[in-house]
């Protein structure tokens, strides 16, 4: 263990707050989708997210409401990124994670049914009963500006939305991403 003074640490790192802790770790090496999937009944696709908030607000609701696995795509803001393991609360080191290479269709190989989070003309309500019967849910979460793309909307199994009210169009992917994952978690496993 080594100790600095805070002028010390701001100089190392950059960064004025460092709430007087400093640590440095080894990057984990990446897994298989497969391997992140394995035993997973609920996950979230990330797709595009670059605001490192918004990353650790959806990983923190994942680990608080029963997201088993996130996979992220490459265009989207590293987990391990300082400010997203701190908006997660240290939840990037708890829900199993990997980068997502190939497209949804990969995930219906594991047994994964997709359900993409957008406002389209054919989008279903988020509390329609065949989404909680499925056992083994894939839920797409999008850009925080453009949401998903028309091409991964058209590869999704469901393309789901969140009613609102009061003429609002939609939420934050982070504060809909904590929606979905209650509206939609394993109902089997109920604690």
């Amino acid at each position: 263990v080594y100790t600095g003074n805070r002028e010390l640490l701001a100089t190392l790192t950059g960064y004025v707050l460092t709430r007087g802790v400093l640590c440095a770790m080894r990057r984990p090496a990446i897994r298989s989708m497969k391997e992140v999937c394995r035993e997973a009944r609920r996950i979230v696709v990330i797709d595009g997210v670059v605001d490192a908030t918004n990353i650790g607000a959806i990983f923190r609701s994942a680990a608080a409401l029963g997201i088993d696995a996130v996979l992220l795509t490459r265009n989207s803001c590293d987990p391990l990124n300082r400010r997203a393991v701190r908006v997660s609360m240290g939840a990037v080191f708890l829900v199993p994670w990997t980068w997502l290479d190939g497209s949804l269709r990969d995930l219906g190989k594991l047994g994964f049914r997709t359900a993409a989070m957008a406002l389209t003309d054919h989008s279903i309500s988020i509390d329609n009963p065949v989404l909680v019967s499925e056992s083994k849910l894939a839920i797409v979460m999008g850009t925080e500006g453009d949401g998903l793309s028309p091409e991964t909307i058209a590869e999704a199994d469901y393309v789901v939305r969140i009613p609102m009210s009061h003429g609002v169009d939609s939420l934050n992917v982070a504060a809909a991403a904590a929606v979905a994952f209650w509206e939609l978690r394993d109902t089997r496993f109920k604690d």
